[in-house]
């Protein structure tokens, strides 16, 4: 009787080694990698962006304080500023020095920002306005007009362009019963002085000797400077009634304001154009700020 013999069932295998199930983890393993590794990229990107938090110090900068840079041009700025040295030539101490002061620097304003202080400290307030109308001017400061463009500006503006005038003048006043007749006695050459004793008038004081045309009017004020102005060397004004009397500038001299030629007056057109655009670039600015700000005035004063 034979026996037939039969090979035994093999070993169970391991599910790691079942291809049916290999696949599935082997792709999920290497998911996981992937991630893993896109991570790490992306943390690397992160870590060496400007301006983010990391262990590397741009080549434009000589340092990172809480992620802000501290330009290498600032640093060789104070070298030069505190020791008069470019950095090849400073000693190690005062390159230390230097840039220990500008981290401190940059801690201050950082700590200056938390605590709010450029919106309650006055001055901080006022150099932080000074500072952002300048750099809105800095356009303005930097570009050199064309001459057509400056010598179109003095034409359109040549009052500006003049020497000053100057003037020697006296404020007299008479009551007005008597005006007329100290007029009269004035323009007939009588001394003044017996004018104003016969008239019972004075002399104001206001202008005293020769002064220049700016100064004069604040002296005596628009309504009596115009009279003045307009009255030749030699002469008497106009009556002008005011409320202490009937005054009249006696003219001993009178050189108005003469014109400057174009290629005397250009450094003044110069600078005349430049302040004129600063200021209009500035109030667009102002304007562009206050049309994307949200304001709200209390009732009282809409």
């Amino acid at each position: 009787m034979s026996t037939v013999l039969q090979e035994a069932p093999p070993r169970a295998r391991s599910a790691w080694l079942d291809p049916r199930r290999t696949a599935p983890r082997r792709s999920l393993a290497l998911c996981a990698v992937g991630a893993v590794t896109g991570l790490l990229f992306a943390g690397g990107a992160l870590f060496t962006a400007r301006g983010a938090t990391t262990l590397i110090v741009p080549a434009e900068d000589v340092a990172l304080v809480n992620g802000q840079p501290i330009a290498r041009s600032d640093y060789v700025a104070s070298l030069r500023a505190l020791y008069d040295v470019d950095p090849a030539e400073a000693t190690p101490e005062q390159k230390r020095k230097a840039l220990d002061d500008l981290v401190a620097e940059e801690l201050l304003v950082q700590r200056g920002k938390e605590l709010d202080v450029a919106g309650a400290d006055p001055d901080v307030r006022a150099a932080t306005v000074n500072a952002v109308e300048q750099s809105v001017a800095a356009d303005a400061l930097s570009k050199a007009p064309a001459p057509s463009v400056l010598r179109a500006w003095y034409e359109a503006h040549r009052d500006r362009f003049a020497d000053e005038g100057v003037i020697t003048a006296r404020d007299l006043v008479f009551p007005p019963a008597k005006a007329a007749a100290a007029a009269r006695a004035l323009r007939s050459g009588a001394p003044v002085a017996t004018v104003l004793a016969q008239f019972g008038g004075h002399d104001t004081g206001r202008v005293k000797g020769q002064e220049f045309y700016f100064a004069a009017r604040i002296h005596l004020g628009a309504t009596l400077f115009e009279a003045a102005r307009r009255t030749p060397a030699g002469q008497l004004s106009a009556p002008i009634t005011q409320a202490d009397g009937v005054h009249f500038v006696q003219v001993a001299a009178n050189k108005p304001p003469a014109a400057l030629p174009y290629e005397a007056a250009l450094p003044a057109v110069r600078d005349d154009y430049t302040q004129e655009a600063v200021r209009r670039l500035q109030a667009q600015h102002r304007d562009f700020l206050r049309r994307r700000a949200t304001v709200l005035v209390a009732p009282d004063l809409r």
